[in-house]
């Protein structure tokens, strides 16, 4: 088991571990404790009453944060012919098709988000095994496969997130950074979770919001009372 620092230990005694917070209170909290000295990145863990072995319980999509993620994310466009010069006049940062899938498979991965026009899929399927396990691969249900490429990117570049249930039913997303204030922090919580009741599988069946929590960076776990935060959900 790793050892966690002064600091952590010292936010940890802040928090009652038997409580589940108000949204609001948490993130008032959260802020309250954090110590590091950079400025942390504040994610959401659910875990849903769902099981992602079967297809038709998988939980997958993508949603635009109100207040962004604080992080400038960098955006490759797969694509060709005329949508070359759409990609880049909409601030793709590299474009570029077979050349660019070549590159890839060399190793070179330093970019944040990939983009692809449904014309060139069959050039960039062959990165399957690259981008899949890294979350990087072009999705249709993430609005990353598509012709529309300029407003896929002006939704990337605005704080579009991705979510997707792990093999135990989890899902990890940014919410922004901890300098945000309390307020824009619950915003982007809402509007991830109007996502995710919109997104229940009709298979799902019994409680669907089995727990919540928000953690930094460098800070223990807060736990959310999961019943206020899908009621407040519906009526974001």
């Amino acid at each position: 088991m790793p050892k966690h620092g002064k600091k952590y230990l010292e936010a940890k005694k802040k928090i009652d571990r038997e409580h589940y917070y108000e949204p609001l209170e948490a993130f008032q909290l959260l802020k309250e404790i954090a110590g590091a000295s950079f400025d942390e990145t504040v994610e959401l863990s659910v875990k849903l009453g769902v099981n992602p072995k079967h297809a038709d319980q998988q939980v997958r999509g993508a949603v635009v944060l109100p207040h962004g993620t604080g992080k400038e994310l960098k955006v490759v466009v797969f694509a060709k012919g005329e949508k070359i010069k759409e990609a880049e006049e909409a601030g793709a940062d590299i474009v570029g098709g077979e050349e660019l899938a070549e590159k890839i498979q060399g190793g070179w991965l330093d970019f944040d988000v990939a983009v692809a026009t449904p014309d060139i899929m069959s050039v960039v399927g062959k990165l399957g095994r690259i981008l899949g396990p890294r979350g990087l691969m072009p999705n249709p249900k993430t609005g990353t496969v598509t012709f529309d490429v300029s407003r896929a990117i002006s939704e990337i570049k605005a704080g579009k997130v991705e979510y997707r249930t792990d093999k135990a039913g989890n899902i990890h997303v940014p919410l922004g950074k901890i300098s945000f204030s309390a307020e824009k922090l619950l915003q982007n919580f809402y509007t991830v979770i109007e996502a995710l009741l919109k997104a229940r599988p009709a298979a799902a069946k019994g409680q669907y919001f089995r727990s919540i929590s928000i953690s930094a960076t460098m800070s223990p776990g807060i736990k959310i009372n999961s019943q206020k935060a899908a009621a407040m959900g519906k009526t974001a």
